[in-house]
């Protein structure tokens, strides 16, 4: 699938022309060019209007075919976007799905898409240009016949091959004289379905069962990444090398499953950097299945705790992300304690106390409480490892996040109030938004322990809080901010999947990172 961006002058033939338009605005107001306009008004499409057939009410569509074999143009797809001063990027959100959806049900292979005439009041073009490549690209992803196979080389995921349209192949976007260049425009369109492509990665790797991804399969796939792109380094650490360090807490996690316990860094080095700079990294959590261990889960909707390693997709598709642009200027790594946590007789039990690699010991009063465990011994090996200059650990962490913010917003807890600031705006910007929680120190002495210097769980109050408390102690001097996705890395029911959030935040705070 191609994007390309075209001034309208260059618009001549397409198998559908996609045209928007206000409920409060005349057609003419985006149909600026008059050969466009005129050509509307020859094929019917203002009669439709002026019939009240379209109303251009906000996501409404109308698909008008002209029968006309001399047409270059046999479709015209109107989407509406409702009142002038209410668009705004959640709104557009809705059209671009209204969009995609419509189009992508069309056996066509070439589309135009004529949004993009005059600047939204509330959005900026090069937004509205990413979001339309990027919900094109989303919508292309399908679970399919690849989970009958282990084999690595399924990297990247297959597309979508729906029965009334797998013919889809490139997609224009029409741009004002006096607005962004082909350049400019062609840039946001790239970035967009890149986004897409690092988004489906997340998606798949989420979708697959424990059976196939377990931290090996992570690790190879990792690998297979490192492969692929110049410009990424893969680093895999055994359960051996990690004794060695002194990752007892990480270990720990996994002493009850037979699946050996990895330990993954993906890093990014852009061509403009040289590798000695202090990097960004992200970190995230790879419990390739939980349950709960001797602290074994209730058995219903235990399945979806192959969820539990979303943090790590989401930093596999973001690294996926960075590589195919090569956009972002800053040495990023990428950290995935992967593991699984099974109850055995060699699983830990509560009450065990381990020594981390910070030289802190914990008791494990809870072993569902895994996820900390392992970003601990993570956080405190990258900070003393790298000493970056913002760390960012993803996890499904905490069921009390989704008790706290439901399946809407991702839980962000800082050391710096200006990280987590720049988090919720740039989450808010790209529709994947997060809610800054406290770290208070009264919730800190929640975790008191009389036989470790730590516990890790703090009970049944505030357990988002307590959690990112634990993990605030195994960061010394790095700005550090945890995001607790549990409540936005899949759907459940109808539309169960893994969502690939929150890799459009990440991406697009790390493109941010470019300035500093």
């Amino acid at each position: 699938m191609q994007f390309k961006s075209i001034k309208t002058t260059d618009l001549t033939s397409c198998d559908c022309l996609c045209i928007a338009m206000y409920s409060d605005q005349p057609l003419s107001y985006l149909v600026t060019d008059k050969t466009m306009y005129d050509m509307l008004v020859d094929k019917g499409v203002r009669k439709i209007i002026e019939q009240g057939d379209f109303t251009g009410d906000l996501a409404q569509a109308h698909l008008h075919t002209i029968t006309d074999d001399g047409s270059q143009i046999k479709r015209f797809l109107l989407i509406g976007l409702g009142k002038f001063k209410k668009l705004d990027a959640k709104n557009y959100d809705k059209i671009v799905d209204t969009t995609v959806n419509t189009l992508s049900s069309l056996s066509v292979e070439n589309i135009c898409i004529n949004f993009f005439s005059q600047l939204a009041p509330n959005i900026e073009m090069p937004f509205m240009l990413q979001q339309m490549a990027f919900k094109f690209v989303r919508h292309r992803y399908q679970f399919n016949e690849q989970v009958a196979t282990q084999n690595i080389d399924c990297y990247p995921p297959k597309e979508k091959k729906d029965k009334s349209n797998n013919t889809l192949q490139t997609i224009k976007c029409t741009i004002p004289d006096n607005g962004l260049t082909n350049q400019q425009a062609d840039q946001a369109l790239t970035l967009g379905a890149k986004l897409g492509e690092g988004v489906n990665t997340a998606r798949f790797l989420g979708d697959l069962p424990a059976n196939i991804c377990t931290p090996t399969y992570l690790a190879d796939y990792a690998q297979t990444m490192g492969k692929q792109y110049d410009s990424l380094q893969v680093r895999i650490k055994d359960e051996e090398a990690l004794a060695k360090l002194g990752m007892e807490v990480f270990l720990s996690v996994g002493r009850g499953s037979i699946e050996e316990s990895k330990f993954i860094e993906i890093e990014y080095t852009p061509k403009t950097k040289k590798a000695k700079d202090a990097p960004i990294i992200l970190v995230g959590k790879g419990v390739t299945f939980d349950t709960g261990g001797i602290s074994l889960k209730p058995s219903a909707g235990m399945d979806e705790m192959k969820y539990d390693m979303c943090g790590a997709a989401s930093v596999m598709g973001t690294m996926r992300f960075l590589a195919e642009t090569n956009v972002c200027q800053n040495r990023i790594i990428g950290i995935i304690p992967a593991t699984e946590n099974m109850p055995s007789d060699c699983a830990t039990k509560p009450g065990d106390v381990f020594k981390s690699y910070s030289g802190q010991t914990v008791e494990v009063l809870n072993t569902d409480a895994e996820g900390r465990l392992i970003l601990a011994d993570s956080l405190s090996y990258a900070e003393e490892t790298y000493q970056p200059r913002k760390m960012i650990n993803i996890a499904t962490l905490t069921g009390a996040c989704i008790i706290a913010l439901g399946n809407h917003r991702s839980a962000v807890m800082s050391n710096d109030d200006e990280l987590a600031n720049e988090l919720m705006n740039v989450g808010q910007s790209v529709l994947d938004p997060c809610w800054q929680l406290p770290l208070d120190d009264e919730y800190d002495e929640l975790l008191h322990s009389n036989f470790a210097d730590m516990a890790n769980i703090g009970g049944r109050a505030a357990g988002s809080i307590t959690a990112g408390c634990f993990l605030k102690r195994f960061v010394k001097n790095t700005k550090w901010a945890h995001l607790d996705i549990a409540g936005v890395a899949w759907l459940e029911g109808k539309k169960k999947g893994a969502t690939g959030r929150p890799v459009p935040l990440l991406a697009n705070w790390l493109l941010k990172q470019n300035k500093s």
